[in-house]
């Protein structure tokens, strides 16, 4: 497909679990100021964010918060400062947060740096256990009393390879650069020659609005890329199926598998993909399989 038709279709975004429009991320009719192909700037600037490690691991130091104003409000059990961790941040601080609370078994998923409803709520049952007010906020005293009910995350723990277990991969998976794609195990496989390089949860498009299945290649990429359909970003772009590429979601991250895309792959885990990204060249094979 010449990469004129394929950015007609650039875009897709978050939908609700279960529901679609019609047209989905590829067949909506494109405005006319969309462009053939994402210019130079779009595709090579770099986001204003830290660079991931060389092996793709987080740094594993423990943040450091300001410490609180003196208050009379200690003494009853009100938190004395400010939120330093609340809905909406993203960085490597909540990524270290999400490890420490999953040691204590109330958070369940995989670290995604992402401080979304399901992180909120974590928090707020460690709150609960610490007989603290449930804000669902991490303030001072919320952080100090999870630094010391836990141990400073490994690497392993920032970063696991993946929450759902790669199944096998398909046969045309197995040979040269591939993105292997399974919608069984909702996971995106980086392999060379047949070898798992790096593996992260992904997220499909909804019943009415599928992600297309079958063996692509990756047609073109956008480091910063806005949907010109939905109008929404959609970050590290690799596009491989018309307006359908594998991105990251950051509504994927904070709610999970409660959404859906209008049928790209969506990635919940930022520094990962970003170091993904890097390494995909156009060209390389992409498998969507069962």
């Amino acid at each position: 497909m010449a990469a004129a038709s394929v950015a007609l279709v650039a875009g897709c975004t978050a939908q609700a679990a279960g529901t679609g429009s019609a047209g989905g991320g590829g067949s909506a009719s494109p405005s006319s100021s969309s462009p053939a192909e994402p210019s130079a700037s779009a595709s090579d600037s770099a986001e204003p964010e830290a660079s991931p490690t060389a092996d793709g691991k987080a740094p594993s130091s423990s943040p450091t918060f300001p410490t609180p104003e003196p208050s009379d409000s200690a003494s009853t059990g009100t938190p004395a400062s400010p939120a330093v961790l609340k809905d909406g941040d993203e960085n490597e601080r909540v990524r270290e947060l999400q490890a420490r609370l999953r040691q204590l078994g109330v958070f369940d998923r995989a670290p995604t740096g992402f401080y979304g409803t399901m992180t909120a709520g974590a928090v707020k049952a460690f709150q609960k256990k610490q007989g603290l007010p449930g804000t669902g906020s991490v303030d001072e005293t919320t952080w100090q009393r999870l630094l010391g009910a836990s141990r400073k995350p490994t690497a392993d723990e920032l970063k696991p390879s993946t929450t759902n277990a790669l199944d096998a991969p398909a046969p045309a998976c197995l040979t040269g650069r591939v993105l292997c794609i399974s919608k069984e195990s909702r996971t995106l496989a980086w392999m060379i020659d047949g070898k798992v390089v790096s593996s992260m949860d992904v997220r499909f498009g909804s019943e009415n609005t599928p992600t297309r299945e079958g063996t692509f290649s990756v047609g073109w990429k956008a480091r910063e890329w806005t949907s010109t359909i939905y109008h929404t970003p959609m970050p590290y772009a690799m596009f491989f199926s018309g307006g359908q590429a594998v991105h990251y979601s950051s509504d994927f991250a904070a709610r999970g598998y409660a959404g859906a895309s209008h049928g790209c792959v969506n990635v919940r885990d930022r520094a990962k993909l970003a170091t993904l990204f890097d390494q995909v060249k156009v060209g390389d094979k992409v498998v969507v399989h069962w």
